[in-house]
């Protein structure tokens, strides 16, 4: 005659325990990590919509018809065009426009404080007097808005130098 065993097989509360604390430091572990990633997150956002402005300035100047201040953009866009101020020929003034957390223009052409709701401060610098043929600038986009790059240090920023030659 067969005898039929039993086996049960289960886990001992030790076993259960050691699983438990192995899970458990594990997910302590994530959860720390948890704001270096949304901070490391938030960075990128903002480096995007930063590089996104900047394309924009980029092809608005590319869209120009020529440089000289007064000259029209073939850009349909919303952003006010960048014409370049000068207090003499050798003396340039940056331009100077702001811009939303979602990347939209606030406020105009304005060298004074940034608007309540600007997060993105675009610099446009002329290198060069921009003839009617070739414009050399340096553009950079910086944040936040209410760091002025030339006197603080911003959390973040991009730059670009643009040469467009029109002949």
């Amino acid at each position: 005659m067969k005898r039929f065993s039993r086996v049960t097989a289960a886990f001992s509360l030790v076993e259960i325990t050691l699983a438990m604390g192995v899970a458990a430091f594990c997910l302590i572990a994530v959860m720390g990590m948890l704001p270096a990633g949304l901070k490391i997150q938030q960075a990128s956002i903002q480096q995007t919509t930063a590089n996104e402005i900047l394309s924009d300035a980029a092809a608005d100047l590319r869209a120009s018809v020529r440089y000289p201040p007064g000259q029209a953009s073939k850009l349909n866009s919303q952003q006010q065009t960048l014409k370049g101020h000068w207090a003499s020929p050798t003396v340039q003034t940056p331009d100077t426009l702001y811009y939303t957390n979602e990347g939209a223009q606030t406020g105009g052409l304005s060298p004074g404080s940034p608007p309540a709701d600007a997060v993105f401060r675009l610099t446009l610098t002329y290198l060069l007097p921009p003839t009617d043929t070739t414009s050399l600038a340096n553009i950079r986009v910086s944040w936040p808005a209410q760091v002025d790059p030339a006197t603080g240090t911003p959390a973040g920023s991009v730059q670009t130098f643009i040469a467009i030659n029109r002949k």
